[in-house]
């Protein structure tokens, strides 16, 4: 890969290399089941195996990544329940957010959480699944962000994994992501209004309407299509 890195601080170094694995699975340079050779990710970021094995850790310790005795370290692969669970965790996590958004800042949430919106709708016509899929990441991690909760914060990792690493192509289509554009609307009026408790009714609403798309149409790990490739 043509990246060039300039690490900044030794003690940060190991966040750092993690970050930059994090960003290459989100981005699907690393697909999941990749097997990740440490040999050659230690060549190309010019660094020594003992801090990307700690950044791998920690990769691990996210769900991002599992290491296998035999076959080393991959990008996590998931099947269908496992996608369930994972959502059905972001129903709370999203939930409490967006309670939390409202709570501490109403309308004044308003203006960021409109901008992403209108950049998801710009993304219809013509349809830019890569466009969509990024404004969408934005939109979910932006409010776990105004929540200002570090206990949430550190699930923001689950927030890539079901929306990035693991895409089911069934919730990646023009009709799916108008709808979706639809409830994230009404998430935002609910926050601007300062009302926490439909603001959380209506985010958990919003997984649970992505769950049921997925339950009637059977998506499973033959499904996965990285959004921020190339599609039809």
């Amino acid at each position: 890969m043509d990246e060039t890195f300039a690490w900044q601080n030794r003690v940060r170094l190991v966040e750092e290399v993690a970050q930059v694995l994090r960003e290459r699975i989100y981005r699907g340079d690393y697909p999941p089941g990749k097997p990740l050779r440490q040999v050659e990710i230690s060549a190309d970021l010019k660094i020594s195996r003992t801090p990307l094995r700690e950044a791998l850790r920690l990769l691990e310790r996210e769900g991002l990544v599992s290491a296998e005795t035999a076959r080393g370290v991959n990008v996590v692969n998931a099947d269908f329940k496992q996608l369930m669970d994972a959502y059905a965790l972001r129903e709370m996590v999203d939930g409490l957010a967006a309670r939390l958004a409202a709570q501490r800042l109403g309308e004044r949430a308003g203006a960021a959480l409109r901008a992403i919106v209108a950049r998801q709708r710009e993304a219809l016509a013509p349809w830019q699944p890569q466009v969509y899929t990024a404004a969408n990441v934005d939109f979910h991690a932006t409010i776990i962000e105004l929540a200002d909760n570090a206990y949430l914060s550190r699930q923001l990792p689950i927030v890539h994994m079901t929306s990035q690493v693991f895409a089911p192509r069934v919730l990646f289509e023009a009709d799916r992501a108008r709808t979706a554009i639809d409830e994230h609307l009404r998430i935002v009026e609910s926050i601007e209004q300062g009302d926490g408790e439909a603001a959380e009714a209506l985010a958990r609403a919003h997984i649970r309407n992505s769950m049921a798309r997925l339950r009637a149409l059977g998506a499973g790990g033959e499904d996965w299509v990285h959004p921020s490739k190339n599609q039809d």
